[in-house]
């Protein structure tokens, strides 16, 4: 279909989801790549999200002459180790473990993981929907318990993340390798990009939220209770379980599977897996990353519509945040669910997918 005869809908109006902007066409350059994307309707998109700080920036460009040197970080170096340390341990305890202690880092693991996939990332980074006071009460909370940098510091890097996706700017550029992709960003000093571009960002729907800000003055004190003590206490208090495998494995183990799986988002779904909506771009879906990170993997889609509340056009499957959401919107605790209708995606992936979708 020729490119400029699209001008479908953007979005799926149904219950509770919205329906916005639209589509054209235009050739662009990602970095080094030149790519076609479809433009949304800026001034329609910030009217209904209030940000639009998610879609990729085309002015960008690197700058000339030689990297910055690497900083290391020499105290991240040594709590990650001595984490991931505490997790290999932590695996040796799991035949002593009861059923209830293994259930019970379950629960904090899919709690902790809704923290960052329904909250920092779906509601806050992309404001994909919208939720009640209480929601976001209970989001803020699970979001300290994944302590991954708290929700402001998680919103400007993800937008940072996206606005200039691999490039010097992208907090953890996909370009620079798995390792650094993955963990290596955590344990270096920002690019200087990353650090100009963060400061530029309009952040003003963030700081008005007063459960964020509240967070983000009491993010310490919130990680030290609902991370580490909460997960710890409740098995060994309720059924008498040792404080060793209480204190490694639903807070040790469960953080440290959290955190990886969050990060192999950033890592594999960079590079490994099919590029069905746009196969100029480095994002990938994979649906291993979905299962661990439950439903973050179909990364092709999201970074193609990143303003798209499920991050995926197949609802539920392998994708546990969508139904999470989706419960929410009918138990009244949020609303306003973005979706890109069909008509667009197969636009889109008739236009610059890779044609792999015609086998799946």
């Amino acid at each position: 279909m020729p490119a400029h005869l699209l001008q479908e809908e953007e979005f799926s109006s149904t219950s509770s989801i919205t329906a916005s902007g639209t589509v054209t066409s235009r050739v662009t350059s990602n970095g080094n790549a030149v790519t076609a994307k479809d433009l949304l309707n800026h001034e329609d998109l910030a009217g209904d999200r209030g940000m639009m700080d998610d879609i990729f920036d085309e002015t960008y460009r690197e700058k000339e002459g030689p990297k910055p040197p690497l900083r290391y970080v020499w105290r991240n170096i040594i709590l990650m180790s001595l984490l991931h340390l505490g997790a290999l341990f932590a695996l040796t305890l799991i035949p002593s473990a009861k059923i209830q202690t293994l259930a019970w880092a379950l629960l904090c693991f899919v709690v902790s993981a809704l923290g960052i996939t329904a909250g920092s990332h779906r509601l806050w980074s992309h404001r994909s929907y919208k939720a009640t006071l209480p929601l976001r009460i209970f989001l803020t909370i699970a979001n300290s318990m994944a302590f991954q940098n708290d929700i402001y510091e998680w919103v400007r890097d993800h937008r940072v993340h996206h606005k200039f996706s691999e490039t010097d700017a992208d907090p953890h550029n996909a370009m620079r390798g798995f390792f650094f992709s993955h963990i290596g960003w955590l344990l270096v000093r920002k690019h200087p990009d990353v650090i100009e571009k963060g400061q530029k960002l309009d952040l003003s729907d963030i700081k008005a939220d007063k459960v964020v800000m509240f967070q983000r003055r009491y993010y310490k004190p919130s990680v030290v209770l609902l991370c580490f003590t909460l997960p710890s206490v409740v098995p060994w208090y309720f059924w008498d379980e040792s404080i060793i495998i209480s204190f490694f494995i639903p807070a040790i183990l469960r953080y440290t599977v959290g955190l990886n799986c969050t990060w192999l988002v950033n890592s594999a779904a960079h590079m490994f897996g099919n590029r069905p909506y746009d196969q100029n771009i480095n994002p990938r879906e994979n649906p291993l990353v979905s299962l661990g990170a439950i439903g973050e993997g179909f990364h092709n889609y999201h970074h193609t519509f990143p303003y798209d509340y499920s991050t995926s056009e197949f609802g539920w499957r392998f994708n546990l945040t969508t139904a999470f959401i989706d419960l929410m919107c009918l138990l009244g605790l949020a609303s306003d669910r973005k979706k890109v209708s069909k008509e667009v995606i197969l636009a889109r992936k008739l236009r610059t997918g890779d044609g792999s979708h015609k086998s799946g």
